[in-house]
């Protein structure tokens, strides 16, 4: 998932909580269904970044999990994406009106992960075919991406139940991921949203 889909697909791991090795059984809490508000996002790098996210809509709001989601999303880069492609995520959380950092928990928080190349491999393991809608609109889903503008049109996604982790509570977030090759950012996404459980 190049610009669009590395960070769309982080979008929908952030929305599903899952972590980047695709494993959800985080340790269980006592809240069992989630709603996602308010979420928003926008391009957080500079002019020169080769990735920019150009439209991104997740309905409904808010985003019941488990439940349907509606998501499309458009985005482009000027260069080509090969491993060793770093992502570097900051996961903040509004406490008593200060933006406090949420610690890298179990591949989940504000993490540096060093090659999302390999991330996708264990998801769609090389061989296989990418998983629907991706495969229909001739998206790829692994590594090398080529250099050119990629679109999702409206699909319809399932989010499964899953157990939050103990410290991921109710409250306002600020997510900011940024791409990287050899020392270069390639593009930075920030989104916010808000969870609420019961």
């Amino acid at each position: 998932m190049q610009n669009k889909n590395i960070l769309f697909a982080a979008t929908l791991c952030v929305l599903s909580f899952c972590s980047p090795r695709g494993n959800c059984d985080f340790q269980k809490g006592p809240l069992k269904s989630t709603k996602v508000l308010g979420f928003s996002w926008e391009n957080c790098g500079s002019a020169k970044d080769p990735a920019v996210m150009k439209a991104l809509s997740l309905s409904p709001d808010p985003i019941s999990i488990p439940g349907d989601l509606k998501a499309n999303a458009a985005g482009s880069t000027s260069v080509a994406f090969t491993s060793p492609l770093s992502v570097n995520v900051t996961l903040e959380k509004e406490v008593a009106g200060f933006w406090v950092k949420v610690p890298c928990v179990d591949e989940l928080g504000s993490c540096h992960y060093s090659d999302a190349c390999q991330i996708l491999d264990t998801l769609t393991p090389p061989g296989q075919d990418c998983p629907e809608p991706l495969h229909t609109y001739g998206i790829p889903c692994r590594c090398p991406f080529k250099a050119g503008d990629y679109s999702l049109p409206d699909s319809d996604f399932y989010l499964p139940n899953v157990d939050l982790p103990y410290w991921l509570t109710n409250g306002n977030y600020k997510v900011v991921g940024v791409l990287g090759s050899a020392g270069q950012e390639l593009g930075c996404l920030k989104l916010t949203f808000s969870l609420h459980s019961a």
